[in-house]
C-alpha cells in the first residue's frame, strides 16, 4: 500500500493516545488472535482473568467473535482525537453510534468470518447491541488495562516525545525509522509505503494521525471521513510489562536499586513524571535519583517545549553495556 500525503498533512501531523485501542489490542493478545511476542509474560500472567471476565460479562463473547485482522467494525475503535483522551470519553462516543451504522459495520465485519456462537449471535442481533458491546469493552478495560494505565500512558507519551523530536530534528525518514519493519517513508513521492498491504490511498488533505500502542501492532485506518491513522507498537513496552526487574541486575549493587532502575529506564528520553509513573516511585524520589546520576555524568537533561527530558549520556550507556556484559 502507498499512502500519498500532502505537504499540509505532513506539516499538520498529530499524535494521539487511545485507551480504547489498548483494550482492543489486549483482547486480541489474550484470546490468541495476535501472537504475544515480547508481551508473552504479560499474556501468561493475565490470561486467567479472561475466563472470569467472560463469566461476568456475557457480551465479551460477542466482542471476541468479531476479532479478525482486517475488516473490523470501525465504530468499536474510532481514531482518537488527541494525546489526553480518556477511556470514558471514547466509550461515550462509541455508545452514541447510530444503530443503523453499527449494524452495517458489524455485517461487514462478519462477512466471510467464522460464524459466531448462538450466545454471541443473540447479542449481535439485539437492538441494544451498541451498549452491550460497550459494556464488554468497559469490563475488559477494568480487568486488563486500567490497573496499569498510568505506567502504560507514560510509555506512550514518552514514545510520542521521542518520535516527534526525531521528525523535528532529522525529518520524516528518521521519525518513521523503526516504526515497523513494513513501513517506510518515500520522500521523492511524499508517500508512506506499507509493504504487503494492497491498494493506493490518497489522504485527501484530511491529515495524518500517528498512534503509539502498547498491546496493538501496525494498523492502518483510511476512513474517508477521518485523518489517515497509523497505529504502531511503542518503544519500551516489553520492559514495563515483562516479569523481569527493570533495574539492571548488575547495576543494583553498584548504584542502588532505585538509581539503577532510573538509569535503565532512561535509554529513551523521559520526563520526571513519566519515570515516576513507569517505575512506581514518588516524584521526589525520582528527582533525587536524577540529581545523583546527573552529578556522576551518567545522564543529561534537555528541554523540549515545556517538558524537561532526561536521557543517558555516552558514559551512562557505556556503564549499562559494560555491566550487562559482566553479568
Amino acid at each position: 500500500m502507498l499512502i500519498r500525503v500532502s505537504p499540509a498533512d505532513v506539516a499538520g501531523c498529530r499524535y494521539a493516545i487511545s485507551p480504547l485501542f489498548e483494550v482492543e489490542g489486549a483482547m486480541f493478545l489474550l484470546t490468541g488472535s495476535l501472537p504475544a511476542g515480547a508481551l508473552r509474560d504479560w499474556v501468561v500472567r493475565t490470561r486467567p482473568r479472561l475466563a472470569e471476565v467472560r463469566r461476568a460479562e456475557p457480551a465479551i463473547e460477542a466482542l471476541i467473535s468479531l476479532q479478525r485482522r482486517t475488516e473490523n467494525a470501525d465504530f468499536l475503535h474510532p481514531p482518537p482525537l488527541g494525546p489526553r483522551r480518556e477511556f470514558a470519553e471514547e466509550l461515550a462516543a462509541l455508545r452514541a453510534t447510530p444503530l443503523a451504522r453499527a449494524r452495517a459495520e458489524l455485517a461487514r465485519n462478519l462477512r466471510g468470518h467464522k460464524t459466531p456462537s448462538e450466545k454471541a449471535r443473540r447479542i449481535l442481533d439485539a437492538d441494544d447491541v451498541v451498549d452491550r458491546l460497550a459494556d464488554a469493552l468497559q469490563a475488559a478495560w477494568t480487568a486488563f488495562v486500567e490497573p496499569d494505565w498510568p505506567r502504560l500512558r507514560a510509555v506512550l507519551e514518552r514514545d510520542i516525545m521521542h518520535r516527534a523530536g526525531r521528525i523535528a530534528a532529522f525529518g520524516w525518514a528518521a521519525g518513521l525509522d523503526g516504526l515497523h519493519p513494513r513501513l517506510s517513508w518515500r520522500p521523492e513521492e511524499s508517500t508512506i509505503e506499507i509493504k504487503q498491504s494492497v491498494g493506493d490511498h490518497h489522504s485527501g488533505d484530511r491529515g495524518l494521525m500517528l498512534v503509539p500502542t502498547v498491546f496493538g501492532n501496525l494498523a492502518i485506518s483510511t476512513d474517508p471521513e477521518r485523518p489517515v491513522t497509523i497505529a504502531y507498537r511503542a518503544r519500551g513496552v516489553a520492559d514495563i510489562l515483562s516479569d523481569a526487574d527493570v533495574s539492571h541486575p548488575g547495576l543494583a549493587p553498584l548504584l542502588g536499586a532505585g538509581r539503577a532502575a532510573v538509569l535503565r529506564a532512561l535509554t529513551v528520553p523521559t520526563t520526571t513524571s513519566q519515570l515516576a509513573a513507569r517505575l512506581g516511585m514518588s516524584l521526589g524520589g525520582v528527582a533525587g535519583h536524577l540529581k545523583v546520576l546527573a552529578r556522576a555524568g551518567l545522564i543529561s537533561r534537555s528541554r523540549n517545549g515545556r517538558s524537561v527530558l532526561y536521557a543517558t549520556t555516552e558514559k551512562g550507556d557505556s556503564l549499562l553495556s559494560w555491566r550487562a556484559a559482566r553479568c
